[in-house]
């Protein structure tokens, strides 16, 4: 069965488009750490890149054994949002790719309307996106479920089938699989490849390399050198944050 065309591209956020994962990483070590719960760099990767705040604050609960108070995150919050300030870049190549889309992209991302647009202000991406940023505060389950890619497709008027998602987390990849879009798993930052490997989810090392993935797996427009593309849609609305980090992250 051929594959639909593609009319919409959503980037996630934190690894896809801000390099933001490392940084991200250090801090959260350092806040479980101060909770009672050690990690190492490769177990925050692999446990909580992408995660849901609920997932996250299971896994310190496992760890630490105590419950944690609701809102236990509140006081790290500057610290995780004041961390990028002096080190946040663009993910290299990403602006190459989003000039060279032919079609409608967005932002979907855990993180709240201010984190999102200070961190994609930071890195000189804002004006590409205008209104249209989606995030996982604006539905009801965060990723793995697949509210927040349907929420974005809704929202720009495609059809979840017409949609490619670019992720760097499992959690991610497999909340696009999970919504019926098309997946592509990025594993040029912290993610292994083989953690995004999956049914329907082509996974690539280069940035850089998207368009023409994309157009190999039936996104049917032409790729061509653009300025920032206009958006379809309505409003995204409000969004809000999870815990520390990224994947659960304030």
């Amino acid at each position: 069965m051929a594959l639909e065309p593609v009319e919409l591209v959503t980037f996630d956020c934190d690894g896809a488009l801000v390099d933001s994962e490392r940084i991200c990483c250090r801090v959260d070590r350092e806040v479980f750490a101060g909770l009672g719960a050690e990690f190492t760099g490769a177990e925050i990767v692999e446990r909580f890149a992408g995660s849901s705040h609920e997932a996250l604050t299971a896994i310190l609960e496992e760890r630490t054994g105590r419950t944690l108070e609701p809102g236990w995150h509140e006081p790290f919050r500057q610290r995780c949002e004041d961390a990028p300030d002096a080190e946040l870049t663009a993910v290299e190549g990403v602006t190459d790719v989003l000039d060279a889309l032919s079609v409608p992209y967005c932002p979907a991302s855990d993180g709240s309307h201010p984190t999102i647009r200070r961190n994609l202000g930071r890195t000189g991406l804002l004006e590409r996106f205008a209104d249209r940023i989606f995030s996982a505060h604006d539905v009801a389950r965060g990723r793995p479920a697949p509210d927040l890619f349907l929420h974005a497709a809704a929202a720009m008027g495609v059809p979840p089938g017409r949609c490619a998602v670019v992720e760097d987390g499992p959690y991610g990849v497999g909340a696009a699989r999970a919504a019926g879009t098309r997946a592509f798993g990025h594993c040029g930052g912290l993610t292994r490849a083989d953690r995004l490997t999956g049914p329907g989810t082509v996974v690539f090392e280069d940035m850089r390399t998207p368009p023409g993935l994309l157009s190999g797996t039936g996104l049917q427009t032409p790729l061509r050198r653009t300025g920032p593309v206009g958006h379809r849609s309505r409003s995204a609305g409000r969004v809000r944050r999870c815990g520390p980090g990224r994947s659960g992250r304030p």
